[in-house]
C-alpha cells in the first residue's frame, strides 16, 4: 500500500483515519423542541420526509412526516439518526489554511482570509496559465439551487469548461441511455405504479440497503399479487423474498436482456402495435438478438437456461409491469449498453406510458436527478439543455446578460480532469461537498494528482479525506441549515427547509461561492440574497428545456408534497407519468408521447463487450463493489453517526465457502485482497449468498481500508462512468497482525 504523505499523517493523528465518534447528542424526552420543521433526509434519492426537532438552535430528534406521500413517515437507519450529525466534534467552525509548520498540518484563520486567499490564487493561476487551468468539481447531494450556481460559477465567473459533479459515479450511464431511447433523462413513472405491477423486475439494484423505503413498494406489489425477479450476483435481502432469482456474473447483463428479448421474440411476446405506432430502430434489435439463444446466453452470464426461459416468460406474458435498475447495471465500462439492454425489453413489451406499467433507475444521491439537470454536468446547461447547441448556449446566455460566445463548450468527465492534472493542463481546484480520494477508482493516482496540484480549495463541513490535501478548507452547511429544492428518484422536485442556523463562521454554501465571486472582482451575476432568488432564476433558465422547472414555485411544490417536473407553467400540474399519450411534450409537440421530434422512442442495439479487465490464473476472482445499510457513499457523515458505524464499523470481504475452503479461510479471518493496482488487508465474511467466482466489498472507508485501491479505472465512452462492478483479484489468508 502506498504511504500517505507525512503532512496527512499529521492530520490523522489529530482527527482519526476513521472518525466514528457517537455524537453526544442524543434525544431527551425532558427537552422540548422549539419547533418543528418539515423538510427530508439528506441522504438518498428517495429524499423520504422526516420532521426535524430543534431545540436552540440545535436539531435534538425527530418525528415521523406521516401525510408525506413516498415514505408515509417510514425511516430506514440512516433517516432515523441523520439527525445526529450536526454536533459531532469535527464539525467545522472555522476557514482552515495549510500551516507546514503546524502539527496538525492545518490553521484555524479568519474566513475573509481564506476567502481573499482563494481568489488571489484563482488570479494568479489564470493570469500565469489561462482560464482552463481551474477545475471545479462539485456534489450531487447539494440543494439544485447550488447545482445551478456551481455551473454558473464555472462558466460565467472562472469562464472554465472544466466543471463536473459526482454524479458522474452514480446515474449518468442511465442518463445517457434514458436520452438515446426516450429523448429525456427521468424516472418513466412514480413509484405508486410499482404497488399495480404484475411483475416487478429488479436488475443490480440492493435495494433493501441502499434504497430501503423502495422495498415496501416492492413488498406490497407483492402482496397485490406481484411475481418479484431479481437479479444480482449476491442474493441481496430482496432476493431472499423474490420469486425468481438470476444470479449474474457481474458485467454481464445486457446479455442477459438481449437473451430475454430473444425469446420474447421467438415466442410472440411483443406489443406489436406500440412497437409499430410508438417506436423506431426494432429490426435492427431484433436481428443483433437472433444469436442470443438461451444456451449462449447462459454460458456469457452464468444463469441456467430454465431461469432466463422463466424469467423471458414471467415478463413476456403479464400484462403489467415495472422494471427498476441501479449503479449494479450501470458501474460498467459498458454500463449504457446494459441500460439500453433493460429499455429494449421495456419498449417491447409496451408496458410504459400507462398506469402500472414502469421503468426507473434507484437514484443514489440525494439530489442525483437535480443535480445533472441545471449545468454542473460537464456537457449540460440549465433546463438539461445540450453545452455545444448553439440555440440552447444563446437561451442561457441571455438569462446570464453574457453573450453566447463568453461561454466555453462542454468540459470532461471528473477522472479526466485529474488526468489533466497529471498532463499539468489543469493547476488548480475548487470542490465542494465531494470526497474524490475515497469515491474514485484507482485511488492512489487520485493522491498524487491531489499533492501535484498548486492550489486546491475544499468547501465541505466535515474535514473529509480529499481536503486533508487542501491548502484552503472554507466551512460549508449541512442539509438542515439551509433551504432549496431537491428531485427525488421519482422525478418529484421538492422543498427543502431550514431548521438551524450554521455554526461558528460556516455559511450557507452558495454564499460562499458568492463571496469567492466578489473577492475576485467577478461578482456580476452573483449577488443573490437567498436560495428564492437562485431559484427564480433557474426557473427561467429551464423555460422551455426537457428539464423545465418554470411552472414551479416553493409554495406550489409545498401545498402538493412535491411536484413531478417537467412543469412549464404556474397552472400546470406536473408530470409523474411521462409517455403518456397526450401529454405536454415541449419536443414532440403532439407527433407522440416520447421526447423526440417525431414523438417517437428508439429501439438501440445493446452491443455486448467483457468487462475492461478478465480473471486469470493470477487473479482469479472477481470483485464487485456497493453499500451496506448503515453507510452513505464516502462516509463522511455516517462514519461520524455513533449508532451507524457502531452497525458496521469496517469493511470486509464477502466469500463463497467454496473459495473461501480451498484458500483455507474461515469466517472472520484476516485475508489480504490484491488487484493491479493496490492490496487491502479485510475481514472475511463467509456467505453462501453470493457466487463463487465473486467477492464483495463496501465502499464506505478511506485510506488503507477503501476498495477504491482496487478498483480499476476503466470507463463508460458515452457515459465516462468508472467500472465499480467488476475488476480481477487475488485472495490469500493473512498471516500479519
Amino acid at each position: 500500500m502506498a504511504a500517505l504523505p507525512a503532512k496527512v499523517e499529521a492530520i490523522i493523528e489529530k482527527f482519526g483515519p476513521h472518525p466514528a465518534r457517537p455524537s453526544a447528542l442524543r434525544l431527551d424526552p425532558g427537552v422540548e423542541p422549539d419547533k418543528v420543521v418539515r423538510t427530508h433526509c439528506c441522504f438518498c434519492g428517495q429524499q423520504c420526509g422526516i420532521q426535524l426537532l430543534v431545540h436552540g438552535n440545535q436539531l435534538i430528534g425527530f418525528e415521523p412526516w406521516m401525510e408525506f406521500p413516498f415514505n408515509q413517515g417510514k425511516l430506514c437507519p440512516k433517516g432515523v439518526k441523520r439527525y445526529l450529525q450536526g454536533s459531532h466534534p469535527d464539525r467545522l467552525l472555522h476557514a482552515l489554511e495549510r500551516d507546514p509548520s503546524s502539527s496538525h498540518g492545518f490553521r484555524a484563520v479568519q474566513y475573509d482570509h481564506a476567502v481573499s486567499r482563494t481568489a488571489g490564487e484563482i488570479k494568479r493561476i489564470q493570469s500565469q496559465y489561462g482560464p482552463d487551468a481551474l477545475a471545479v468539481i462539485s456534489g450531487a447531494s447539494l440543494t439544485t439551487e447550488k447545482t445551478y450556481l456551481m455551473g454558473k460559477f464555472a462558466r460565467l465567473c472562472l469562464k472554465t469548461p472544466y466543471i463536473d459533479y459526482n454524479g458522474r459515479l452514480c446515474m449518468v450511464s442511465a442518463a445517457a441511455g434514458n436520452k438515446k431511447a426516450f429523448g429525456i433523462d427521468r424516472a418513466a413513472n412514480p413509484w405508486a405504479d410499482i404497488l399495480k405491477a404484475q411483475v416487478v423486475w429488479i436488475s443490480g439494484a440492493n435495494v433493501a440497503e441502499c434504497a430501503p423505503i423502495t422495498t415496501d413498494y416492492v413488498w406490497q406489489a407483492r402482496e397485490n399479487g406481484a411475481r418479484i425477479i431479481v437479479v444480482d450476483p449476491r442474493v441481496t435481502p430482496i432476493a431472499r423474498t423474490c420469486d425468481l432469482f438470476l444470479p449474474i456474473k457481474p458485467g454481464r447483463d445486457v446479455a442477459l436482456f438481449n437473451g430475454i428479448l430473444h425469446i420474447m421474440i421467438e415466442k410472440g411476446w411483443i406489443a406489436r402495435d406500440f412497437v409499430e405506432t410508438y417506436t423506431v430502430g426494432f429490426d435492427s434489435v431484433a436481428q443483433y438478438v437472433r444469436s442470443w439463444n438461451p444456451k449462449y446466453t447462459s454460458e456469457v452470464t452464468g444463469i441456467s437456461e430454465g431461469a432466463i426461459r422463466q424469467a423471458a416468460e414471467l415478463w413476456g406474458t403479464t400484462t403489467t409491469s415495472f422494471l427498476l435498475h441501479a449503479r449494479g447495471i450501470e458501474h460498467h465500462s459498458h454500463g449504457v449498453q446494459n441500460v439500453l439492454g433493460a429499455i429494449n425489453i421495456v419498449l417491447a413489451s409496451g408496458r410504459i406510458g400507462r398506469e402500472g406499467c414502469g421503468y426507473a433507475t434507484i437514484t443514489g444521491q440525494g439530489n442525483g436527478q437535480g443535480g445533472r439537470e441545471h449545468g454542473q454536468k460537464c456537457d449540460q446547461l440549465p433546463g438539461a439543455r445540450d453545452i455545444s447547441d448553439p440555440e440552447h448556449r444563446a437561451h442561457i446566455a441571455a438569462v446570464w446578460g453574457t453573450g453566447p460566445g463568453e461561454l466555453q463548450g462542454p468540459g470532461v468527465d471528473v477522472y479526466e480532469i485529474f488526468r489533466k492534472i497529471s498532463l499539468g493542463e489543469i493547476k488548480g481546484l475548487l470542490s465542494i461537498s465531494f470526497n474524490p480520494l475515497v469515491s474514485l477508482p484507482d485511488n492512489n493516482f487520485v493522491r498524487a494528482m491531489l499533492e501535484k496540484l498548486e492550489f486546491y480549495c475544499a468547501i465541505d463541513f466535515f474535514l473529509n479525506e480529499t481536503a486533508y490535501h487542501a491548502d484552503i478548507v472554507l466551512p460549508g452547511s449541512l442539509h438542515e441549515e439551509d433551504e432549496g429544492v431537491v428531485t427525488t428518484a421519482e422525478g418529484r422536485t421538492i422543498k427543502i427547509n431550514q431548521a438551524v442556523t450554521p455554526p461558528g463562521d460556516a455559511r450557507q454554501d452558495w454564499l460562499i461561492i458568492q463571496d469567492i465571486a466578489g473577492a475576485l472582482g467577478r461578482e456580476r451575476g452573483f449577488t443573490f440574497a437567498s436560495p428564492r432568488e437562485i431559484f427564480e432564476e433557474l426557473r427561467k433558465a429551464s423555460r422551455g428545456g426537457v428539464a423545465d422547472y418554470s411552472g414551479l414555485t416553493y409554495e406550489k411544490i409545498e401545498e402538493n408534497f412535491g411536484v413531478f417536473w417537467p412543469c412549464p407553467d404556474e397552472d400546470h400540474p406536473g408530470t409523474p407519468r411521462l409517455f403518456e399519450p397526450g401529454s405536454w411534450n415541449p419536443i414532440a409537440r403532439g407527433a407522440g408521447p416520447f421526447y423526440f421530434p417525431d414523438g417517437k422512442a428508439r429501439f438501440c442495439v445493446a452491443s455486448y463487450s467483457p468487462p475492461a479487465e478478465s480473471t486469470d490464473g493470477e487473479f482469479p476472482f472477481i470483485l464487485t463493489t456497493g453499500r451496506v445499510v448503515s453507510h452513505y457513499l464516502t462516509g463522511a457523515q455516517t462514519r461520524r453517526i455513533g449508532p451507524l458505524a457502531d452497525h458496521t464499523p469496517e469493511p470486509f470481504l464477502e466469500i463463497h465457502p467454496h473459495p473461501a475452503r480451498e484458500l483455507g479461510v474461515s469466517d472472520g479471518d484476516r485475508v489480504m485482497i490484491e488487484s493491479r493496482r493496490g492490496q487491502m488487508v479485510l475481514s472475511a465474511r463467509v456467505a453462501e449468498t453470493i457466487r463463487p467466482d465473486t467477492v464483495f466489498i463496501p465502499y464506505h472507508w478511506p485510506w488503507e481500508k477503501s476498495v477504491n485501491q482496487l478498483t480499476i479505472s476503466a470507463q463508460d465512452p458515452i457515459s465516462r462512468i468508472p467500472e465499480y462492478k467488476v475488476c480481477a483479484v487475488r485472495i490469500r489468508r493473512y498471516a500479519g497482525s
